[in-house]
């Protein structure tokens, strides 16, 4: 299967699941051609409704359906999902253990020279807090397959964030490991510890690579599951390292850098280094500008561990 964007697996995963099961539904805010739900509109237009710019209406619409058996799958962009509708997917899904999952799409600054308004830097930190939600950050799309697969059978509410465009496989398609909510190993080592998430983990996994040709050894920890936060698997990894570092596409606040550390800091203390987006709007480009301007690559968090093993 050639390389897709996570956003189009999540749709395969869909239309899949939908040619048996007709009570999966896909809603969208006017933003079909941005969610790759184009082909499922088409080929199922009695599961799938428009909702316009109107995001809250999304998900409480979603909601509703769902309170009456349907399987709700909105689609919006994340930062206009965790945003706009931030008071309806606490309400109406979380707190009513309603049976919607929220896609976010164009996560983080996907949407690169349309600024801040359409980043969803805070997002992990908004949803997390929500008791009841779920919080997922596939890494790529074989990885987001496996996910799609168990949660359109369960019944609990879920937010899951994905990238704009298609990103290289961090798994082999025919072996890709996965645990429902548990962190996925990529690599073991014994000097640095590295956790990640979404597509930060491509990146830490290119660390790791560079780290060992410099005869540095290191772990890479795969957490797409923000929520529920697999803690036994970061205390794992922090104990055999000397150093642990965090990275994702989000604000320093309030994300993965945050949980690790408070998860290192009371079970285990360690050096912790969170590597993230700046606490300010970020500069203007695609998103391996950004990602580059800010040192989130392979040579970033690789020199990264370099100066923390050093320091």
């Amino acid at each position: 299967m050639a390389n897709i964007a996570n956003k189009q697996m999540i749709c395969n995963v869909l239309m899949e699941a939908a040619k048996t099961d007709k009570d999966i539904v896909v809603l969208c805010s006017d933003s079909r051609g941005s969610a790759s739900a184009t082909p499922f509109a088409e080929a199922f237009p009695d599961q799938f409704v428009e909702c316009g710019i109107a995001e809250q209406d999304l998900v409480g619409i979603s909601a509703g359906m769902a309170r009456c058996g349907k399987r709700t799958f909105p689609m919006s962009p994340a930062c206009f999902l965790a945003a706009r509708s931030y008071e309806q997917c606490k309400v109406d899904v979380a707190y009513s253990h309603t049976n919607v999952k929220l896609i976010g799409i164009s996560g983080g600054i996907s949407y690169g020279a349309l600024g801040m308004s359409h980043h969803s830097a805070q997002d992990i930190a908004c949803m997390c807090s929500i008791p009841g939600m779920r919080v997922y950050l596939p890494s790529d799309c074989n990885q987001t397959k496996k996910l799609m697969e168990v949660l359109v059978k369960d019944n609990e509410p879920a937010y899951i964030r994905v990238g704009r465009n298609a990103v290289d496989p961090v798994y082999d398609e025919n072996d890709t490991p996965f645990e429902m909510d548990k962190a996925t190993l990529v690599c073991k080592g014994t000097d640095i510890a590295i956790v990640a998430c979404g597509e930060m983990v491509l990146y830490a996994k290119h660390a790791a690579q560079i780290l060992k040709e410099k005869g540095i050894s290191a772990t890479v920890l795969d957490m797409y599951c923000l929520k529920p936060f697999d803690q036994a698997s970061v205390i794992k990894a922090a104990q055999n390292a000397k150093v642990v570092i965090s990275v994702e596409e989000h604000s320093p606040i309030g994300g993965l850098g945050s949980m690790v550390a408070q998860t290192v800091g009371e079970n285990c203390p360690r050096k912790c280094i969170t590597m993230a987006l700046p606490d300010a709007p970020v500069i203007t480009g695609t998103s391996k500008e950004v990602f580059a301007y800010y040192g989130l690559t392979g040579e970033g968090i690789a020199a990264k561990a370099e100066e923390a093993l050093n320091g």
